[in-house]
């Protein structure tokens, strides 16, 4: 029983996801490979050797997966697949793109976002946004599954690694999928889903101008991420990317801020297993506050400018 845990990198370094994903797979049982798919990515390969746990590092370079198009991703993943008992994705925006056309090509099911490892074909994963745990079991004999990051501790990278790196050639691929371009968004910010701590802005902010003028300077004295719920992504004042929640990103920093935040059931789904949550909101019956570790009911524009002061 092997487990094949697909890297997610820039050809540099490696995404923190990578980490919380070999650890779900060290908890499937037997050896953990990690597949370094990229072009002049032999720094990630390196990098992914020093992971704790992981046996060997698969290097495969190509320029055709520079840009980790899914597609042609999906085709080198699905041609090393038959030696694996389990292939592992991190439930990011990448995975989630990779994943079910892994899934479709092998003809198996997918397990989606499990957040414990019980045995090596059975999971927990959460449901209902994330009201209910569901225990799933596969049959399967390859089995293809996203790990929600947030269920599993990172990895700890050694100094030594132990594990070899073998490369592996690419496998011919129709041209059928190019990449063209992309148009980034720059962010001077730490990325929201591996920052330690997060300040999220809700609707009762009022207004994009009020969003950045109550949420940046204490976004700046904490050194946090910002994020947003949905309302407030819905209303304009925040980018989509921004968005925290059960259709947004899933988070656990070490301290989560809800500013003017309710905590709608599906906002609660994307942060509630932060370790310090603290919620500022002048209505006392708000549901955030029943996740609170913290909870001060005032007025945000009032609060919050005071709180800056004190930092």
């Amino acid at each position: 029983m092997t487990t094949l845990v697909i890297a997610e990198h820039d050809n540099a370094t490696l995404k923190p996801a990578t980490l919380n994903t070999v650890t779900a797979a060290t908890q499937c049982g037997g050896d953990v490979h990690v597949l370094v798919a990229g072009h002049n990515a032999a720094a990630a390969a390196a990098a992914a050797a020093q992971i704790s746990g992981v046996a060997k590092v698969l290097h495969i370079d190509a320029e055709s997966l520079a840009h980790g198009l899914a597609e042609n991703l999906t085709t080198q993943i699905v041609a090393l697949a038959s030696g694996y008992s389990h292939l592992l994705f991190a439930a990011t925006a990448a995975g989630k793109n990779v994943a079910p056309r892994v899934a479709a090509k092998l003809d198996v099911g997918q397990i989606s976002d499990i957040s414990k490892v019980i045995s090596a074909d059975t999971f927990e994963r959460p449901i209902y946004a994330g009201n209910a745990i569901a225990t799933v079991q596969s049959l399967d004999s390859i089995k293809v599954i996203t790990v929600r990051g947030t269920g599993f501790d990172a990895a700890a990278l050694v100094n030594q690694g132990n594990a070899a790196i073998e490369k592996v050639a690419d496998v011919a691929i129709p041209g059928t999928t190019t990449y063209l371009g992309s148009e980034i968004a720059k962010n001077d910010r730490p990325e929201l889903t591996a920052a330690k701590i997060i300040v999220s802005g809700g609707r009762a902010l009022g207004s994009q101008d009020k969003f950045n003028e109550v949420m940046t300077p204490l976004a700046d004295k904490l050194g946090a991420a910002i994020g947003a719920s949905r309302a407030a992504v819905d209303a304009g004042y925040a980018a989509n990317d921004l968005q925290v929640g059960q259709t947004g990103k899933i988070v656990a920093p070490q301290l989560y801020m809800a500013v003017g935040i309710s905590g709608a059931i599906q906002h609660l789904a994307g942060m509630k297993d932060s370790k310090v949550i603290v919620a500022i909101n002048k209505d006392p019956e708000a549901p955030i506050f029943s996740v609170a570790d913290y909870g001060l009911e005032a007025d945000l524009f009032v609060a919050v400018p005071e709180l800056v002061a004190a930092l």
